[in-house]
C-alpha cells in the first residue's frame, strides 16, 4: 500500500491539468453569471419573457442593456490585458494602465476638445481622448528612453508618474478657466458604460481587437523580458523593439477603453493578480485570463452600481474602486501580491 495520508493511503492531489483548467472554468462560469445579471438586473427587472418576446414590456429595457453589457465586457477585458502587459513590461506588480499617463492624457485631450474646440458628441471626443492617451504614453516612453540604458522599468514608472501629475494639473487648470466644460467632462470622468450605443462600440472595436492581438502575440516576449533585459538580449530578443510593441498594445487597449468609458480604476491592477492567485504565472496564460477576469470585474461593478442606491445609479468607475479596494487589501494582508 502506498505510504502517506491517513491509514497509509497516499492523498489524492489534483493533476497539473486540473490546476491549469480551473482558473478558466472559474472565469467562464463567472462570465456567464454576470452577463445574465447585466441583461436582467437593474432598476427594473426583466423576466425570461423579455428575452424572447419582442412585445414583452421588458424587451425595450433588454435592448438598451445589451450594448451596455457588451461595452462593460470589452472595457474590462481591455484593461485586464493592458494591466497584465504593463506589470510585465515594468516588472512592477503595482503597475496600472494609468501609470503610463493613459488616463491623464485622455482626460487632458477631452478637456481641450470640449473647452476650446466645442466638441459635444461622444463620437467626436472619443477620438480626442484616444489621441490624448496615445500621445501621453508615447511621451512617457520617449522621455524614459533618453539616456544610455533606454526605457528601463524603473524609468518608465518614474517618468509615467511625473507626466501623469503634470497632465492632471493642466487638466484642473483648464477646468478652472472653462466652467462650462465641467458639466460634460464630469459625466465622463467618473467612468461609465451607460448611455453608449452600438455605434460607439463599433468605433472603438477595431482598436481593441488590434491591441489584443498585439498583446497576446507578445505574451511570450513578456515571459522572456521577465528574466531581465540582459538575459533577454542573450536569447536574441530586441528588447527596445519588444517594449515598443507591448507599449503600443497597452496604448491601444487602455487608451480606447478610457476613451469609451472614461477612467475606470483598479481593473488593470487587480485582474492580473486574481489570475496569479490561482497559481498561473506564464504570460501566455495570464493575459487571456486577465481579459476574462477583467470583463467579469467591470460587469459586476456595473450591475452592483445599478441596484445599490435605487433609484439612482452609481457609475462603474466608482464601483470598481468600491469593489476593488477590499479585494486588493485582502491580497496585501494575505501576502498574495506576487511579482509580476
Amino acid at each position: 500500500m502506498p505510504e502517506g495520508g491517513a491509514g497509509g493511503v497516499a492523498p489524492l492531489r489534483p493533476s497539473g491539468a486540473s490546476f491549469r483548467i480551473l482558473p478558466l472554468v472559474i472565469g467562464v462560469v463567472g462570465l456567464l453569471v454576470v452577463i445574465a445579471a447585466s441583461v436582467l438586473v437593474g432598476s427594473r427587472m426583466v423576466g425570461p419573457a423579455g428575452l424572447f418576446d419582442p412585445h414583452a414590456s421588458g424587451h425595450a429595457i433588454l435592448q438598451a442593456r445589451l450594448p451596455r453589457t457588451v461595452l462593460a465586457l470589452l472595457v474590462g477585458a481591455a484593461l485586464g490585458i493592458a494591466g497584465g502587459c504593463l506589470q510585465g513590461l515594468t516588472r512592477n506588480p503595482l503597475a496600472d494602465p494609468g501609470l503610463l499617463g493613459v488616463s491623464a492624457g485622455a482626460s487632458f485631450a477631452m478637456v481641450l476638445a470640449i473647452g476650446y474646440v466645442g466638441v459635444s458628441s461622444i463620437h467626436a471626443y472619443l477620438w480626442f481622448a484616444f489621441v490624448g492617451a496615445a500621445v501621453a504614453a508615447l511621451l512617457v516612453h520617449g522621455l524614459a528612453s533618453l539616456g544610455r540604458d533606454g526605457a528601463t522599468p524603473g524609468k518608465l514608472v518614474l517618468v509615467g508618474a511625473a507626466v501623469t501629475a503634470g497632465l492632471s494639473s493642466w487638466t484642473s487648470g483648464v477646468l478652472l478657466l472653462q466652467h462650462h466644460t465641467m458639466d460634460v467632462y464630469r459625466r465622463w470622468e467618473v467612468g461609465t458604460v451607460g448611455g453608449r450605443g452600438w455605434s460607439v462600440i463599433a468605433a472603438g472595436l477595431p482598436f481593441l481587437i488590434l491591441g489584443a492581438v498585439l498583446a497576446l502575440a507578445g505574451s511570450r516576449t513578456l515571459d522572456t523580458l521577465a528574466l531581465g533585459d540582459d538575459l533577454a538580449r542573450g536569447l536574441g530578443r530586441r528588447v527596445a523593439f519588444d517594449r515598443l510593441v507591448i507599449g503600443v498594445a497597452i496604448v491601444l487597449l487602455a487608451g480606447t477603453a478610457t476613451a469609451l468609458a472614461g477612467p475606470v480604476g483598479f481593473v488593470g491592477l487587480l485582474a492580473p493578480h486574481l489570475v496569479r492567485a490561482t497559481g498561473t504565472a506564464a504570460y501566455t496564460r495570464v493575459l487571456p485570463l486577465s481579459a476574462l477576469y477583467g470583463a467579469v470585474l467591470v460587469t459586476i461593478a456595473d450591475v452592483v452600481g445599478r441596484v445599490i442606491l435605487p433609484p439612482t445609479e452609481v457609475q462603474v468607475g466608482i464601483m470598481t474602486a468600491v469593489v476593488g479596494v477590499p479585494v486588493f487589501c485582502w491580497f496585501l494582508r494575505r501576502g498574495r501580491l506576487g511579482a509580476a
